[in-house]
């Protein structure tokens, strides 16, 4: 009986401290703004080939770019875009991208 009558109080309770929760996480939510999220989705496209960052797989086959400059990047990006570098797949790929976008890539992945 006493549980029964206590119950709606426990469900009250976890509920205001569900959103309590919620308001704590929201400023953080809010912080990563849609532009952020597309700068990186933009980069993370990279670790198909390239793995997480540009760190890749030692003799994995595919270059490893993590110790690439964000200036040297944006080069060879540029150079595959421009058809002045050619490979197996980047010179397409990078077609794909407007030159912001390779600039963004590369802010990301190259080395500050």
């Amino acid at each position: 009986m006493y549980l029964q009558s206590v119950r709606p109080f426990i469900k009250l309770g976890l509920g205001i401290g569900a959103l309590g929760l919620l308001s704590i996480s929201t400023p953080a939510i809010s912080q990563t703004s849609a532009s952020n999220i597309n700068q990186l989705s933009l980069a993370a496209t990279c670790a198909n080939c390239h793995g997480t960052n540009g760190v890749g797989v030692p003799n994995g086959g595919m270059p490893q770019i993590n110790h690439l400059s964000s200036e040297a990047m944006l080069t060879q990006l540029k150079a595959f875009k421009s058809g002045a570098r050619t490979g197996t797949i980047m010179h397409q790929l990078a077609k794909g991208y407007t030159d912001e976008q390779l600039q963004t890539i590369s802010n990301i992945l190259g080395k500050k």
